[in-house]
């Protein structure tokens, strides 16, 4: 059970915006990956809950952030409920979309492991429903995923494969690269793995 530390940092500045402390493994459903996220001086400030099938779809996601709070699943495309800090007003979301996506690591790892790409694969296009901080609003997003590279790496606990991927957006046309070991992302654009006690799983 892979248990560590993220740091997060702001894409345009490179500063520190907090750390994200998590855990995930694969279960009886498919994987989970449990994290809560501090700011840089140590006070609370968002939790992810993530539950995918033996496919890679989302079958529970849950949020919060800054009070605010979203439901989630996979169900005609996507779904979703998210509720204001006041615990009166939810709205409902559904977008024919394929899984969610935001700023924590974990749903990195998810794309990953829905699209199962090889090296062999074409690049291929998935479209996300982006939760943006701090208030957690829905944006539907269109990106293209490939895998460009997989290398085995010798560990004292056998080889580690690390893959490599190439995310486009398909809006701005920007480009960037995310390695991933298992179900642990190792460097990502605001990203950085800072601590694990424990390999990652095996996907």
């Amino acid at each position: 059970m892979p248990r560590g530390r993220y740091s997060l940092h702001d894409l345009h500045d490179h500063s520190l915006l907090g750390e994200e402390h998590f855990q995930c493994a694969p279960g009886p459903s498919g994987w989970r990956y449990v994290s809560r996220t501090t700011t840089p001086s140590g006070d609370h400030l968002s939790s992810v809950d993530l539950t995918l099938d033996e496919l890679g779809r989302p079958i529970r996601l849950e949020l919060h952030a800054a009070s605010w709070q979203v439901r989630g699943a996979a169900l005609e495309g996507v779904t979703w409920v998210r509720t204001d800090p006041t615990g009166t007003h939810a709205t409902e979301g559904n977008v024919r979309a394929h899984a969610f996506t935001g700023t924590s690591p974990a749903f990195l790892i998810a794309t990953a492991r829905l699209l199962r790409l090889t090296s062999a694969s074409p690049a291929t296009r998935v479209r996300l429903v982006a939760f943006t901080d701090p208030v957690l609003a829905p944006r539907t997003v269109d990106q293209s995923w490939a895998l460009v590279n997989s290398e085995a790496h010798a560990t004292d606990n056998g080889p580690l494969t690390v893959d490599e991927y190439r995310v486009s957006a398909l809006d701005t046309g920007e480009q960037h690269t995310v390695h991933i070991a298992g179900d642990v992302v190792l460097s990502a654009p605001g990203i950085e793995l800072e601590d694990l006690e424990s390999p990652p799983s095996p996907t």
